[in-house]
């Protein structure tokens, strides 16, 4: 009786244990992808902490020899001349405006062009005008460059004749229709995925199409459509070469955007093209604009998580 009681429990014994092996092997399989998936994520989190610390690193250097209040104070950026001034406010006024120039541009044609891809236009016109937008990313942002200081600027020197060759305003307007595509496919993506039971319901209540789209759609899809306008916030203080090209490279405390002007990447892109020896204090001032680019980059975007936290919390 025991004999065949044993067989019985070795029988099953290697009836469960194939069973008990795959689960084993499947569980080691997704421990493995679990820990590459947290490797993959933790890599984006330790780059950005390594950019920070070198760019605080080098920074330190440059800060000891200019004090912190001549760096927000002063109104010349000369840190390669003989007479140097490490005033970053012209830097900063150029980047400013330009931007503001651009987001004047993309922000309102931005947006009408996500209400009309989501709301109004066919699911062939949508196909075909959507591929065409995210293609426009793909343009080198030097051949933007040339098209602002060589079609876009005589364009506008017609209508402005006292209007410079080097000038914020057509390097602002050429980033701005950069910056297009950017806010119009996020903010569609954010708009179609309302419920189309929303709009059934304006509908329903006698809500016209048009209606519809803008007190009901639109804020529904604001945390998305903030988001957009942070992607394209950041991109336009980020950017380089369309400024460093068409709104030239004269370091001018000016927010008047007809007139030329630096910007904090042009600086950037300016001196590291050059032969400064490592640690002298001209190569430490790239390290502290490139400081101040992303304590401004970083503030725009926590004012745009603060908006958009308070929107989606009314709506």
């Amino acid at each position: 009786m025991n004999t065949a009681t044993n067989m019985q429990n070795q029988s099953t014994a290697l009836s469960i244990s194939p069973r008990l092996a795959k689960n084993v092997r499947r569980n080691i399989k997704e421990r493995v992808i679990e820990l590459i998936l947290m490797l993959a994520a933790l890599s984006a989190v330790f780059t950005t902490f390594a950019i920070v610390a070198i760019l605080l690193y080098e920074s330190l250097g440059f800060f000891k020899v200019v004090s912190l209040v001549e760096f927000f104070t002063s109104t010349e950026w000369t840190p390669l001349f003989e007479d140097a001034h490490y005033g970053i406010m012209p830097l900063v006024s150029g980047t400013l405006t330009t931007s503001a120039v651009a987001l004047a541009v993309a922000v309102p044609v931005g947006t009408i062009g996500a209400i009309y891809l989501s709301e109004f236009a066919s699911h062939k016109t949508r196909e075909i005008v959507k591929p065409m937008l995210e293609l426009l990313v793909g343009v080198p942002t030097i051949a933007f460059g040339y098209f602002a200081l060589l079609f876009v600027t005589p364009l506008l020197q017609k209508v402005f004749p006292e209007l410079p060759g080097f000038n914020m305003l057509s390097a602002g307007i050429v980033m701005g229709v950069m910056i297009v595509p950017y806010i119009a496919s996020v903010a569609e993506d954010a708009m179609r995925a309302v419920p189309m039971s929303m709009r059934e319901g304006s509908y329903a209540m006698g809500a016209t199409r048009f209606q519809t789209a803008i007190r009901v759609v639109t804020p529904a899809a604001v945390s998305g459509i903030v988001a957009a306008y942070i992607l394209a916030i950041s991109r336009a203080v980020g950017e380089t070469m369309v400024v460093a090209v068409a709104a030239g490279q004269q370091p001018t405390l000016t927010f008047n955007p007809m007139d030329g002007a630096a910007t904090i990447t042009a600086y950037i892109v300016q001196v590291a093209m050059g032969d400064l020896p490592h640690g002298s204090i001209g190569y430490q001032s790239i390290f502290a604009a490139g400081l101040v680019l992303f304590a401004l980059t970083l503030g725009f975007n926590i004012i745009g998580h603060i908006v958009r936290k308070k929107f989606r919390e009314q709506y």
